[in-house]
């Protein structure tokens, strides 16, 4: 049987961090960081994300400020309200919530986004910096599920890690994290055997975005399964995209949908806005 991961109670630990660290800031050096986030439109997941995100600035001590704009704000005023928030000394991080509307090219709003700014971590420039094994901003999900490996003593040195999606927001950074930990990556999608992939991982990180895809019956015995889906089912109830049930039997450590990578994702920006603002 399994030991679940407990997403919040880390995510907790990782916030309580980051409000040390400001009270430190703001005693030694009279400043506070300043999160910025966009929401364009009425999307009711990205409120119910945006929101999360404020009361986490507010809970770790930071500046933040919501710009909610109407879905039919053009390209070129969405740019330009980034833009302000580029040129804005006291904000050190923006976030642009997507998805954006259908006629805004969200590549392009991205790319418009202050590297040193980006605290979602997906600037070109900091995907960039991530191939190559350098300093930056990186994504906050991946980035949640290496400190949640720390947390429960797994290195992922020499150990062979499975990635399902390839995803630039999870899939693709995901791999990177893990092959600089040193351990062995293979990154799965639809052409994939999955079952004799699946099979080998000392570490599965499953992110594709389809309900319970993975079988429980494939995990490898004592393997950790980290399960980023996050998939809401007609009955309102969400769902992983691990059959939860059948893999925590077989798995040494597991996390749950809801309650595991979901609260780490924030927490983590939380951690990369200090870091901007520390200018790391």
């Amino acid at each position: 049987m399994a030991q679940l991961i407990d997403g919040k109670a880390i995510a907790a630990r990782v916030r309580a961090e980051v409000k040390a660290e400001v009270e430190k800031l703001q005693a030694e050096r009279g400043f506070v960081p300043g999160l910025a986030v966009v929401r364009v439109g009425e999307d009711p997941a990205s409120k119910v994300y945006v929101t999360g995100k404020k009361k986490a600035a507010a809970e770790v001590g930071f500046n933040s400020w919501e710009h909610h704009v109407d879905a039919s704000i053009t390209q070129d005023e969405l740019l330009a309200l980034v833009g302000r928030l580029n040129d804005d000394p006291a904000v050190h991080g923006i976030l642009v919530q997507l998805p954006l509307p259908k006629h805004i090219d969200a590549e392009r709003v991205i790319s418009a986004v202050k590297p040193e700014k980006d605290v979602d971590g997906f600037h070109p420039t900091n995907a960039g910096k991530l191939s190559l094994g350098k300093p930056g901003l990186v994504p906050c999900t991946p980035w949640g599920v290496m400190r949640m490996l720390e947390e429960v003593g797994v290195s992922p040195e020499g150990k062979r890690a499975v990635v399902v999606g390839r995803s630039n927001i999870v899939g693709k950074p995901m791999a990177l994290m893990l092959l600089q930990a040193n351990a062995t990556v293979t990154v799965c999608h639809r052409k994939s055997d999955l079952p004799f992939e699946v099979g080998m991982a000392d570490i599965l990180v499953a992110a594709v975005g389809v309900p319970e895809l993975i079988k429980g019956e494939w995990i490898k015995p004592g393997a950790v399964v980290i399960d980023v889906g996050m998939n809401r089912m007609p009955d309102g109830k969400l769902k992983g995209d691990v059959e939860f049930a059948a893999a925590k039997d077989r798995a040494s450590f597991i996390t749950p949908v809801p309650g595991g990578v979901g609260p780490m994702t924030i927490a983590m920006l939380m951690r990369n806005t200090l870091k901007a603002a520390k200018g790391e």
